[in-house]
């Protein structure tokens, strides 16, 4: 069993340095193959086990900088932001385990590698687009596809499927690497393995081998061609100047009233030096106006002067109140878009809120927990996805991580945005890998949609990302600084297959899934007339002659 762990935790370290900013990218192609030797031939509790700890240092190794966040700024106490950290990755851990349950046996017939190879690929895509899209809990940082941002021919296949085609490539590629390993280990005899790990099947898995080459192939000609059409394609679309601010306000003076008219000035000095260049629009992070810029009196009106004297329109984000759907005081993480006559003509109230950063989940249902973190902000979200426009183009606009939840921005898409806006403030993430994996993530959003991506990020990275993913420009982490960048608005209505239909192909991965699951049962319950219980207690192997998996039964 030592053995075991040492495979799993090895697997998971493998994945954490595929991840910016260490981005050792082609490591998430064998990586999971150590995680797959580990869990070959397990019973259904020591792969539900074994899963737990391969997601417990997976996500610890990748989610670590939310204790800085929460302790460092966000008010909580040390404790406090430790065991938040703790249950978050506890919970994290949960879909590798539900994966290690089922993939380390499941009952089976007389079924071959290419079921297997397709069952473990969809279903961890399954579980990946469940971990995405849970009710208040969901959070899709670092899904496996997220480490390929820098390869460009492969990543153009998430316009079809989203991020989540990467993601069933690179397990699929996994898998074929832990079977041919496992062949090599039966073939060399000078190779004291144990019993368990002497690759049952017949002969190399070459049939299989030549299949998933072919598939790469295929993926990284249409993303060759999908480059090459886009290049050409927006040569016609509309060219627009763009200011980016990044003021680099350090977090712990950042609301202080203090430092708010510091804040202004650098914000504004950088923006007035740049837009000499004839800017058509100045984008500032969120939040960086730290007060409520629909009524100050103070300073609202040095920030309403700013697009007057650079005679472009300003796009800054500012906490905002209004009133609830019930008539009560609400208060929004906002987004302004200010004309160069000095007013406000449009507005976006974020919608995906940050969970205790934004607000407390289940607080109504779990009212101690409010009391545990009280340095917790108490937003409302937003209710409207519709595109902000000025001078005949428009926008759809991201606040901090919802540019890792691509239904928004394929939403704004959908309604007719010619490119897309992140704003962000990263200062919450300190000196760790949170603000290089956000960007990263980011990248997809521009990809999946073929439009530009704009990001502003208060203390880096802020940026330009083109349709297919290439990084324009690229401001440095923790500094003050300002660019002048060319885009492109998209005019046309063509829009891509993913913006339009969404996430079908992760929804065609569970229905695969569910249907490998019922296939195998009813194999296995032909030759030997088991009950259905029976039946579903086997598990499905990793291993087997040629097989799904081996019929007998197995104590855990």
């Amino acid at each position: 069993m030592l053995i075991d762990i040492l495979l799993t935790i090895l697997s998971a370290i493998m994945l954490i340095a595929a991840f910016p900013p260490i981005g050792i990218d082609f490591l998430t192609w064998v990586g999971m193959a150590p995680f797959f030797f580990a869990l070959d031939g397990k019973g259904r509790k020591s792969g539900f086990l074994l899963g737990l700890l391969w997601g417990f240092v997976f996500f610890l190794g990748t989610v670590y900088w939310v204790v800085n966040s929460m302790a460092n700024y966000g008010g909580i106490p040390i404790f406090t932001s430790i065991l938040i950290l703790l249950l978050l990755v506890s919970y994290l851990s949960l879909f590798p385990g539900v994966f290690g349950f089922f993939a380390s046996k499941i009952s089976s017939g007389e079924t071959g590698l290419f079921l297997k190879i397709f069952f473990v690929s969809s279903f961890w895509v399954s579980l990946e687009y469940l971990r995405t899209n849970m009710i208040t809990v969901g959070f899709p940082w670092v899904l496996l596809g997220y480490s390929q941002s820098p390869f460009l021919p492969l990543i153009q296949i998430s316009d079809i499927t989203g991020v989540y085609g990467v993601s069933f490539l690179i397990v699929m590629v996994n898998m074929f690497v832990f079977s041919a390993l496992s062949h090599w280990f039966r073939k060399n005899k000078a190779l004291e393995m144990s019993s368990r790990w002497k690759w049952r099947a017949g002969s190399l898995p070459i049939k299989e081998g030549l299949f998933i080459f072919t598939v790469l192939i295929v993926v990284l000609l249409y993303g060759f061609f999908r480059i090459y059409q886009t290049d050409t394609a927006s040569k016609n679309w509309k060219p627009l100047k763009i200011v980016i601010a990044q003021g680099n306000i350090d977090q712990g003076k950042k609301w202080d009233a203090a430092f708010q008219r510091e804040t202004v000035d650098i914000y504004k000095n950088l923006s007035l030096a740049a837009a000499k260049n004839k800017a058509d629009l100045i984008v500032w992070p969120e939040t960086a106006a730290p007060f409520y810029l629909q009524s100050d009196k103070n300073l609202g009106p040095e920030i309403f002067n700013v697009p007057k004297e650079a005679n472009a329109y300003l796009f800054t984000g500012s906490p905002a109140y209004g009133l609830g759907s019930g008539g009560e005081a609400a208060y929004y993480n906002s987004a302004f878009l200010i004309s160069p006559k000095g007013e406000i003509v449009e507005k976006y109230d974020k919608i995906h809120l940050v969970p205790f950063g934004e607000y407390v989940p289940l607080k109504k249902y779990l009212p101690f927990i409010h009391k545990l973190v009280v340095g917790v902000g108490d937003f409302t979200p937003g209710k409207w996805l519709k595109p902000l426009e000025f001078d005949s183009n428009s926008f759809g606009v991201l606040i901090c991580f919802e540019s890792i939840f691509p239904e928004l921005a394929r939403g704004f898409i959908q309604e007719g945005a010619g490119f897309l806006i992140n704003i962000t403030n990263d200062a919450w993430f300190g000196k760790t890998s949170a603000p290089y994996q956000h960007f990263s993530q980011a990248a997809f959003r521009a990809v999946e949609n073929k439009v530009f991506l704009v990001r502003a990020a208060n203390t880096g990275i802020s940026g330009v990302i083109d349709p297919v993913g290439r990084v324009q420009a690229k401001g440095g982490i923790f500094t003050t600084e300002s660019m002048v960048e060319d885009i492109k608005v998209k005019k046309d209505r063509a829009i891509t297959f993913y913006a339009q239909y969404g996430d079908v192909f992760a929804i065609g991965c569970m229905l695969l899934s569910v249907g490998c699951w019922l296939f195998v049962l009813k194999k296995s319950l032909k030759p030997k007339g088991l009950s259905y219980k029976k039946s579903v207690a086997q598990g499905f192997s990793l291993e087997g002659k040629g097989k799904l998996c081996s019929t007998k039964f197995r104590k855990d």
